[in-house]
């Protein structure tokens, strides 16, 4: 019988697996020896702090994140409206699986050198992150609605329900989990394709164009930092993401108890 686990078991077990890989990562670095090559987890949080410091820091953080997420946000709202155009017409699903298979197919950097030619380096990352989301949303919300239970759809169509309360009771709790599980990996495939793409595009005041100067200028705490920063931010906007579909699954749960109307 397994012993449950609560949370500070969980945040204990946390702060042990950091420390063990911080003092991994320590290890190499003694190792090594040569701060071009490998920078210490010390010297790393120095330099975040210097970088949080400067004037530029939050307004780069703050670009590189409003662009992705429009994005992101952009790809989940026409990737839901196809997904609920495409189930109810089989000739609209082969006219549009074909362009969402060659954008899952294609390679990001493919996609952020086309792009470059019609397209402006600053407003890049949010295109690429809108590519990536599209088509994960677009297929899971379809498969949603077409696994919606028939029984329950003949039992509203006998019944008369109104499509609103058809809408509210049957088809979003069936489809929100798969909306849900896209949406939650379709965050980090935008974040970090987004990422990748100002590294190519390199705009002005973006997490991406920093990553790219400190390869290039040699700058390994820069180069460590910003990653860091970058991992830091995908897991906070992950739990960010978590606990707003969270609320609105208990929402919908919540509308879905009421009473239908008649």
């Amino acid at each position: 019988m397994k012993a449950s686990t609560t949370p500070h078991h969980r945040i204990f077990s946390s702060i042990v697996v950091i420390t063990l890989w911080l003092l991994l990562w320590q290890g190499a670095y003694l190792v090594v020896g040569e701060d071009l090559l490998l920078v210490s987890p010390v010297a790393t949080l120095q330099r975040i702090f210097q970088l949080m410091g400067s004037g530029g820091f939050w307004q780069i953080v703050f670009g590189s994140v409003g662009r992705i997420l429009l994005g992101f946000a952009m790809g989940l709202l026409l990737g839901t409206v196809i997904a609920a155009v495409t189930a109810r017409s089989r000739a609209l699903y082969a006219f549009f699986s074909l362009p969402m298979s060659m954008i899952k197919a294609t390679p990001v950097a493919s996609f952020v050198i086309l792009a470059l030619v019609w397209i402006r380096g600053t407003n890049l990352s949010a295109f690429i992150a809108f590519l990536m989301v599209l088509p994960l949303i677009w297929s899971n919300v379809h498969e949603g609605i077409t696994q919606t239970d028939p029984k329950l759809l003949e039992m509203a169509a006998v019944y008369r329900l109104p499509r609103r309360a058809v809408l509210k009771n049957i088809t979003v709790p069936a489809v929100l989990p798969y909306f849900l599980s896209a949406a939650k990996v379709g965050l980090g495939f935008s974040w970090k394709a987004g990422i990748a793409g100002e590294v190519i595009a390199i705009p002005a005041n973006a997490i991406g164009t920093q990553l790219y100067n400190a390869k290039i200028y040699l700058e390994t705490p820069d180069l460590f930092a910003w990653t860091a920063v970058i991992i830091l931010l995908s897991v906070f906007l992950e739990r960010l993401m978590v606990s707003g579909i969270n609320a609105l699954a208990r929402q919908v749960n919540r509308l879905a108890e009421q009473e239908v109307p008649k």
